[in-house]
């Protein structure tokens, strides 16, 4: 038992059948940033985003919700139409979490197992559309308990939509305990994006150790410097981390007016240097 709520326990029961009955084979490429927090992590998803090929999902996983921010996008302001024609607030998985968890979200579709009920209300509640990409976020807990729940909730919605995407994008929280949580077995392409610390180095160490004994499978690991990293610290990395290195983010006063402002990271100029930097490291891996 993970909890004394039932609808925890169905959550919890769910996804192990999940688990055991469902494939990513079929799923576009799966992509993963990681790294402390203030690295500029969101930002490089951001930036990513407007490179990579649509269709794409973006999955921001943080509770902060910031890849939303960077993308020009205030959650609780938006509304979206449900299939009987319904405007309604867009939900997080947190907020679906909570739901299950009262127990009135599955009275909404009747009978049918929670393996097939689940995808259904992340699929119609929580996909937030676009013309260049979709996005679905872990949200914000306002009730008391931690985010075990939801979390198991995001492991429904690659299996159960990645078919329909070139490109998927996980956006994680900072630290690591995302993981441990084994949040996605199977993945193509890690980017582990660090600051000049010695924190950082020892970040990129822990996450491939984990990443290795909990068995996440990936095919590459990449390591990015953000925009504070000093260039003449390039070589230093390269010496330390003993993994493929790509190269650095450049610093862009663009990007801290866009963000500052609440402007999407989408609409920077062609000729952002930020944007550009991003654009040749992603050539690098192979996009």
């Amino acid at each position: 038992m993970i909890d004394e709520n039932v609808g925890a326990q169905i959550i919890a029961d769910a996804t192990k059948i999940a688990r055991l009955t469902t494939s990513t084979e079929n799923s576009g490429r799966i992509i993963v940033a990681t790294g402390r927090g203030g690295t500029g992590k969101s930002t490089f998803v951001a930036l990513l985003a407007r490179y990579v090929r649509s269709p794409l999902l973006l999955l921001d996983i943080d509770p902060d919700q910031c890849l939303a921010s960077m993308l020009g996008i205030d959650l609780e302001a938006v509304k979206i139409e449900t299939e009987v024609g319904r405007e309604i607030p867009i939900e997080t998985l947190s907020d679906v979490t909570r739901k299950i968890e009262e127990e009135d979200a599955f009275a909404e579709l009747g009978g049918g197992p929670p393996t097939a009920k689940i995808p259904l209300l992340l699929q119609w509640y929580t996909t937030y559309h676009s013309e260049k990409f979709d996005l679905i976020s872990l949200g914000t807990r306002w009730t008391e308990g931690d985010y075990r729940s939801a979390n198991f909730l995001f492991e429904f919605i690659i299996p159960s939509i990645g078919e329909n995407y070139t490109n998927i994008v996980i956006d994680s929280p900072a630290g690591l305990e995302h993981l441990n949580r084994r949040i996605a077995s199977e993945v193509d392409d890690i980017f582990d994006v660090i600051d000049p610390s010695q924190k950082s180095f020892k970040h990129v160490e822990r996450a491939k150790r984990i990443i290795e004994e909990v068995k996440i499978e990936f095919k590459n690991f990449y390591v990015i410097a953000g925009y504070r990293v000093p260039e003449e610290l390039e070589d230093q990395i390269k010496k330390r981390t003993k993994i493929n290195y790509l190269g650095k983010i450049a610093y862009d006063k663009e990007v801290e007016e866009y963000v500052f402002a609440g402007k999407p990271l989408l609409e920077l100029p062609s000729s952002s240097t930020a944007y550009n930097s991003v654009k040749q490291l992603m050539r690098k891996a192979g996009y």
